[in-house]
């Protein structure tokens, strides 16, 4: 299945891990910074390379339902519907902590997040990690905090150019991170959206989800501002898109655009050229399309050294929510 090199790689940083070393990790939706789970002072490695505050929580990544059970007190209900249904996959479940374990991935939380990512390359290295007594590995995604989430090994040794052990599986085929439910309550609630839609999960719940409140755990991701580039971000609707590049013309400073009607309302012509110009992407009209490519177009961009980046807003239908998530979080920052 994989390369003779990429094979002995991932038994490298199996060992890695149980040594309690750091290793980031290709899933498919983003690629993770990943430490044992059950080491409180390998957790605190992550924290510590990212910058993330240590009461925000981690996900635990599995790959096995009895490996799952070795962190939660309880897997029963809509957990065990929802496991059964989209697992392995981008579905994050906050659930029931069991007591004395994993308590900094858990940002001190009597809850915990707990997920079996699909791609073979994380369930390759999940696996040969438990051969060696690893049975969860806590990540976050594998950038510094509040940036911009990394989908390729590329996009992740730019953030830690120097001693990570990195683990290249491709561009990931999500590209925004998982969907994140709390099963803690009687009525599961959506914390944060993903590539899996609201109505995928209320179809197999057989009940509408609730929306986060101020009573939910703390989770990954969630934060109001998160996913940012170095240029400002910029929400608008088509015809305010339109309108902004009329007005600001060439203006001081460069702009990147990410639209998906740059071609239908005459913004690709009137671009420019030089310092002082429009740099353009289409956004795909695909919403798994354009989540698949968002934080590499963002990432691009930013490399260009525009001053802002100007987006059409995504349209208002549940298989765009997470896309709107991630750019309505980095807006905010």
């Amino acid at each position: 299945m994989f390369s003779e090199a990429l094979a002995l790689h991932i038994q490298q940083a199996a060992q890695a891990l149980a040594q309690g070393e750091l290793v980031a990790f290709p899933t498919e939706t983003v690629y993770g910074l990943g430490a044992r789970a059950d080491d409180d002072a390998a957790v605190a490695k992550i924290y510590a390379a990212k910058g993330r505050p240590p009461q925000h929580p981690l996900i635990v990544h599995v790959a096995s339902m009895a490996a799952a059970e070795q962190f939660a007190q309880t897997l029963g209900g809509p957990a065990s519907a929802l496991m059964q249904h989209f697992w392995p996959g981008p579905l994050t479940l906050i659930v029931p902590r069991r007591a004395g374990h994993a308590a900094a991935a858990a940002g001190g939380q009597n809850s915990i997040g707990l997920r079996w990512p699909s791609h073979p390359v994380a369930l390759a290295l999940l696996r040969a990690a438990a051969d060696l007594g690893v049975m969860g590995v806590a990540a976050p995604s594998a950038n510094r905090f509040g940036r911009v989430s990394p989908t390729t090994a590329a996009h992740v040794r730019s953030e830690f150019p120097v001693g990570l052990r990195v683990l290249d599986g491709g561009a990931c085929d999500v590209g925004i991170e998982s969907t994140i439910v709390d099963c803690t309550r009687a009525r599961p609630a959506l914390l944060r959206p993903g590539r899996l839609s609201r109505p995928d999960i209320e179809a197999v719940l057989g009940q509408a989800l609730a929306d986060w409140d101020a009573s939910a755990p703390r989770a990954s991701g969630t934060l109001q501002a998160h996913y940012a580039p170095r240029a400002r971000v910029r929400l608008f609707t088509a015809q305010a898109l339109l309108l902004a590049q009329q007005q600001q013309g060439l203006g001081a400073h460069s702009v990147g655009l990410y639209s998906r009607t740059l071609g239908q309302h005459g913004g690709a012509d009137a671009l420019g050229n030089g310092a002082n110009a429009f740099v353009p992407r289409l956004m795909p009209d695909n919403a798994a399309a354009a989540g698949r490519e968002l934080f590499a177009v963002l990432r691009e961009l930013d490399a260009c050294g525009v001053a802002e980046i100007w987006v059409e807003e995504p349209p208002s239908t549940p298989e765009w929510e997470g896309v709107r998530d991630r750019l309505a979080r980095a807006a905010a920052a």
